[in-house]
């Protein structure tokens, strides 16, 4: 496991970076992967590159018996296991290498999905939540690949409100079994899973997870779907008609499955984003070979201004994810060592962990899966006609790309959830917002700071995110005061008030692991990162900008309305920036390495 060094006196809780400093020497970067995590990551390329590319469209047309192979390959090699305790077969490593398994395999496109469902959702509910014999019975198999896990919630009238679930589970006569009647949809893995944890509902109202095993009386499955994307993925239906589980199934305790559906989610969201971040990679990668090669009015495409300013988008929303998920994953991992240090059990550990930076998790996943489609769209835009051909990849990374943005929750739900988690801990007394919010208020009556002119290195920056917090707060604060319990029926708001918060911390991210960057190597040394935060920033205040008037101009009017705009005027107003010119900068490090540099 990891330790916890420097973070004991820095430590921030879920949501605490809005309003509090963060340092950059208490930053985790990606730059400060050990050794041992910088090998399993080559392990992972090397084993898509080995195993899985060559046969990508042997993969999509679902040839029987494939994919689960190459998930049998993938435990051999012990990639199924990481996070998994040594006594039930994993490696029992921390959360940081586990989530850059994740990340170095989410180039694998169908193979990605197949081994981040068992992994995650088809592993993790028997992991944390099961008794000891399920966890020897099942656990062991799923760590090395000999069974296949799978999870069913989806139904066809229940997606996003998993808790409106019809499936029913009744005990039988002799009380030996519960008999699940109902269906499942969209369950990957599905078609080839041999475990699966199944969520229905005990008399009526009491919402509990089975597992499941193939094979059990009653229990069977539908046909493989015709996929717009992730086609080598199984998919299909589970139908159980009085399906016969074992009391002993029983997974959790009675009427707790939403404790198990929505702790499972939020490691879940923050797996996704860094597989996007893999696929990211390697698109950005096959962008950059593709425009160095085609020619066009005798020269290279990627001279071209316009496809270099492609380039320089791409890799700069690359970056910043990267920035966000790996400090919050290190976020988490401390966390995670601070409960076990505390004596509680490892699974207690980590999803206590997850739970805490819940709304980190639901960012992350956001902007995640819309940097991913950001790239595979430009990257089809830069191969042209080509880019609409099979015969090129990129046309298949476009396809898979969009199931991102809908399933772990689709990213209007997680925009929601994280603007009301964030409320909801401060009406508990768990994150203090009022005290910031009010001091805002006080500056929008006050005459603008405008330094000293002695500035330290980052101050402006780093002024300007506190800025960024500063129209989160005014602008939330007031909605909140204005609307009351109301808020909640005005998801157009809260969504505009997320997507500042989603650009904020991004920012900030991003900064801190520049600046800790040049801590280490020097500022000439770092020029590419500089141009990448900077521009990241400059953009960043127009989009909070705009999306904080179109949320005060909904619910705010005359003398308060006026106010609110001002502020949002100058807590984001950024310095003139050529924008163009780091562009460039940044594109001409790419042709020049060739792929993706990082």
């Amino acid at each position: 496991m990891s330790t916890a060094a420097n973070t004991t006196a820095a430590a921030l809780k879920g949501g605490e970076w809005l309003i509090k400093e963060s340092k950059a020497e208490n930053t985790f970067i990606p730059e400060k992967f050990n050794e041992e995590q910088l090998m399993v990551k080559e392990m992972c390329a090397s084993f898509l590159d080995a195993e899985v590319l060559p046969i990508i469209d042997r993969i999509d047309k679902l040839e029987p018996g494939l994919m689960p192979s190459l998930v049998e390959k993938a435990g051999e090699q012990g990639l199924l296991g990481t996070s998994i305790p040594e006594e039930f077969g994993g490696l029992g490593k921390d959360f940081i290498t586990s989530t850059l398994v994740n990340e170095a395999l989410g180039g694998g496109f169908s193979f990605s999905v197949a081994v981040a469902a068992h992994t995650g959702i088809g592993t993790l509910p028997i992991l944390y939540f099961g008794t000891p014999e399920q966890k020897q019975q099942y656990i062991t198999k799923l760590a090395t690949g000999e069974w296949k896990g799978a999870y069913g919630l989806t139904e066809p009238n229940s997606g996003s409100d998993a808790l409106g679930a019809k499936t029913t589970a009744t005990l039988s006569a002799d009380g030996k079994h519960y008999l699940l009647n109902g269906q499942k949809c969209w369950i990957t893995n599905g078609g080839f899973a041999d475990v699966y944890t199944v969520f229905a509902k005990v008399d009526g109202d009491k919402f509990t997870a089975f597992i499941v095993e193939r094979g059990f009386e009653g229990f069977t499955q539908g046909v493989e779907e015709h996929k717009m994307g992730i086609k080598g993925s199984s998919t299909v239906q589970l139908y159980f008609q009085d399906c016969k589980v074992p009391v002993e199934n029983v997974l959790g305790e009675i009427g707790r499955g939403h404790i198990i559906a929505f702790n499972i989610l939020n490691i879940g969201r923050l797996k996704l984003c860094a597989a996007a971040l893999g696929g990211a990679k390697r698109a950005i990668t096959t962008s950059i070979e593709y425009a160095k090669t085609r020619e066009q009015f005798k020269q290279p495409i990627s001279n071209f201004g316009a496809i270099k300013e492609k380039l320089a988008r791409m890799a700069i929303e690359c970056w910043v994810a990267e920035s966000s998920l790996y400090r919050t994953a290190k976020w988490i991992d401390d966390k995670e060592v601070e409960l076990l240090n505390e004596g509680k059990p490892f699974n207690e550990a980590l999803l206590g962990a997850a739970e805490e930076f819940a709304i980190e998790c639901a960012m992350l996943k956001v902007h995640g899966s819309e940097m991913l489609d950001l790239i595979v769209d430009e990257g089809v835009q830069i191969h042209g006609g080509n880019g609409f051909s099979d015969e090129y990849i990129i046309s298949k990374a476009y396809r898979d790309s969009r199931i991102n943005r809908i399933y772990e929750g689709t990213n209007e739900i997680n925009r929601l959830l994280t603007v009301d988690m964030v409320l909801k801990r401060a009406m508990k007394g768990k994150l203090d917002l009022m005290g910031p919010a009010m001091a805002v208020q006080k500056e929008l009556m006050s005459i603008p700071d405008f330094g000293s002119g002695d500035e330290q290195a980052f101050e402006k920056e780093h002024k300007l995110v506190a800025s960024f917090k500063k129209a989160i707060l005014m602008t939330a604060g007031a909605a909140v005061q204005k609307l009351m319990m109301k808020i909640e029926q005005e998801q157009e708001i809260l969504m505009n008030i997320a997507d500042m918060a989603i650009l904020t911390f991004n920012a900030e991210s991003a900064l801190l692991r520049a600046e800790r960057l040049v801590q280490q190597k020097g500022e000439a040394a770092c020029a590419y990162e500089l141009d990448i935060v900077h521009t990241y920033l400059y953009d960043a205040a127009d989009k909070i900008n705009k999306a904080g008037k179109d949320a005060v101009n909904a619910f705010a009017e005359g003398d308060e309305l006026r106010m609110m705009l001002l502020g949002l005027k100058r807590f984001t107003k950024a310095e003139p920036f050529n924008s163009k010119a780091a562009k460039r900068n940044i594109a001409e490090k790419l042709i020049a390495e060739g792929k993706y540099p990082l």
